[in-house]
């Protein structure tokens, strides 16, 4: 069910951004900085049958967001991603990596770099 409704959500999302896209620009920037009536604060126009649709899209993308928040939040399992690690991958099963060598930096080992020579305590005078 959550995996019809999520490429439910995928193509809508798709939709409303290309309906978005298709739109005739009215002005940038919301209208500030002066132009036409077409401004923030101005009259309301006609609806455009692309602007009903993407009313439409945005209407049903945020059901269908709501719906997957609520399917999701419905069963929470209690568990980890990190527990999905040893179950097979497409068939393949994840190597099992031995743990890390003990060090100073948490457990990590660290590649040495090569001994460099100190910088002079002060640097040279011009005469």
């Amino acid at each position: 069910m959550q995996n019809v409704l999520l490429i439910i959500h995928l193509i809508i999302a798709i939709c409303l951004i290309a309906a978005v896209l298709l739109q005739r620009s009215e002005g940038g920037a919301l209208g500030i900085g002066g132009g036409g009536g077409g401004g923030l604060t101005s009259t309301r126009t006609a609806a455009t049958a692309m602007s009903k649709l993407t009313w439409a899209l945005a209407t049903a993308f945020l059901a269908t967001s709501i719906t997957l928040a609520i399917l999701a939040g419905g069963n929470p399992a209690g568990r980890s991603v990190l527990d999905e690690l040893d179950s097979p991958v497409d068939g393949i099963l994840l190597p099992d990596l031995p743990p890390p060598a003990e060090g100073e930096n948490g457990g990590i080992s660290l590649p040495s770099l090569p001994a460099t020579e100190p910088a002079p305590a002060t640097p040279p005078t011009a005469d």
